[in-house]
């Protein structure tokens, strides 16, 4: 019977898309009552396959953002089966039960629409930015690759799809700068082999071509089912007749098993590990890094302050020194990279030619220890919240994208349990002292446990 529905409600969809694509074009008025700052008023229910649902009505612009999140990513893979995560973002776009190979796309364009996908090492997002009239459509294509992917898939379009995430992996890792080493090699030495976030999140190559169509499938049946999944549906939309929607098109999506929760040990490390590596660059590279708390945990925004007080912007201690004064570095990075079970905060630096890495760890080194010993200026601090509060309203501005309040409302969930986590979220930063910044460094940043990676460029002997 839904297989009906499907069909007869798709040829409607067709119709109604190119409707509503000139019907955008009459004039009409996007001003809207502005919100109480850092609230943003939801609703939510959850299916009784699971499924958990957000709503959140915005009628600045006629648009709305579809924002599924599946609650996999690189770290829910095995050694040796690595890659699937960062796979299935590719499969999932390429057709479904009920939609033809190339049609989801070309179905979003006609309705001026556009999406995109990505996977991290804890969770793996699709978003959908189309016009409000368009919404059913989107449920449409997102509930079918849901629950009806396998019906679509075979081994010869999972051939080519491999074939392609081996391709990305040669263009972000192996033929790019430097690629190597922030992509893959920084995360084995942080992380020993075994946990889940030892390898890179686009997999290995030998992991990718080992990988055989029964494993992908397991793999897909396992994690992309509604009880790990959540949906954020922003915008311009009535919540009532939203939800209606999403009941119609989600409603027959089959129940998968409940995922249990990873459990790893603690990881820390005990010593200084250093690796030097080559690479076709030109100019040598410095990395540090260290293990930190993970995501939203005490410390964790703590040390966001403390990238910015070293490298947040050219009055930042680290640049002004390395880059402005000395005019020993081409750049200088540092930063927090929060994660769900373990984060790490780095530092990036390239030399200018002429000079070393060895000469920037020790500048660096020095302003560790300043910070290590001295708390930062009340200015530093305030010029980094200031930064904070600006990307954190920038981000409130669209409820699309990446970046935006669906994404926004999706990640606090995930992380949370509370949607609207907004308040709480930047509470965390203004209600830190420059003390507090003091105390980080001294428990996060210590000299003698971290990760010192430098990449040589091939022509120079390695020391």
């Amino acid at each position: 019977m839904k297989l009906v529905i499907r069909l007869r409600t798709l040829r409607a969809l067709r119709r109604d898309v190119l409707a509503g694509c000139f019907a955008l074009l009459l004039p009409a008025s996007l001003l809207a009552q502005p919100a109480a700052p850092l609230q943003l008023p939801y609703t939510q229910f959850t299916l009784p396959n699971g499924l958990h649902v957000i709503l959140h009505e915005d009628h600045s612009t006629p648009i709305v953002s579809v924002n599924v999140w599946y609650h996999v990513g690189s770290a829910r893979e095995k050694a040796g089966r690595t890659g699937f995560a960062h796979l299935f973002e590719h499969l999932m776009f390429t057709g479904s039960g009920h939609v033809a190979e190339g049609e989801f796309d070309t179905l979003l364009e006609a309705a001026g629409g556009n999406n995109n996908g990505s996977t991290e090492n804890d969770r793996t997002n699709y978003v959908i930015d189309l016009p409000s009239n368009a919404l059913e459509l989107a449920l449409f294509l997102e509930s079918d690759r849901m629950g009806f992917l396998v019906d679509s898939m075979s081994q010869a379009r999972l051939d080519q799809q491999r074939d392609v995430v081996k391709n990305e992996r040669r263009q972000s890792l192996e033929n790019r700068p430097y690629g190597v080493a922030e992509g893959q090699v920084l995360t084995e030495l942080l992380y020993p082999e075994g946990h889940p976030y030892h390898w890179p999140v686009v997999g290995y190559m030998d992991d990718l071509t080992a990988a055989s169509y029964d494993d992908v499938v397991a793999f897909f049946k396992t994690y992309y089912a509604p009880g790990n999944a959540s949906l954020v549906l922003a915008g311009d939309l009535d919540p009532a007749q939203a939800k209606a929607l999403v009941e119609k098109w989600f409603g027959d999506v089959k129940a998968g098993a409940p995922v249990a929760p990873i459990t790893i040990p603690g990881v820390m490390l005990t010593a200084v590990k250093q690796q030097t590596i080559t690479d076709r660059v030109q100019l040598p590279r410095l990395y540090l890094a260290w293990l930190t708390p993970h995501a939203l945990a005490p410390g964790d925004a703590a040390m966001d302050l403390v990238g910015y007080a070293l490298a947040g912007g050219k009055n930042s201690r680290l640049y002004k020194r390395l880059v402005y004064d000395l005019q020993i570095a081409q750049n200088v990075v540092a930063y927090q990279n929060s994660q769900a079970l373990s984060s790490y905060f780095l530092i990036r630096a390239t030399p200018q030619p002429g000079h070393t890495t060895d000469e920037l760890q020790v500048v660096i080194d020095e302003e560790i220890e300043k910070l290590r010993n001295e708390p930062p200026t009340d200015r530093e601090v305030q010029r980094a919240l200031n930064q904070i509060e600006s990307s954190f309203y920038k981000s409130l501005e669209r409820v699309g994208g990446f970046s935006g309040k669906a994404d926004q409302l999706n990640n606090y969930y995930t992380g949370t349990g509370n949607p609207d986590w907004f308040n709480e979220d930047l509470s965390r930063y203004r209600s830190l002292s420059p003390t507090d910044i003091r105390a980080a460094v001294q428990a996060f940043l210590p000299r003698d446990r971290r990760v010192e990676l430098t990449v040589m460029p091939e022509s120079t002997p390695q020391p």
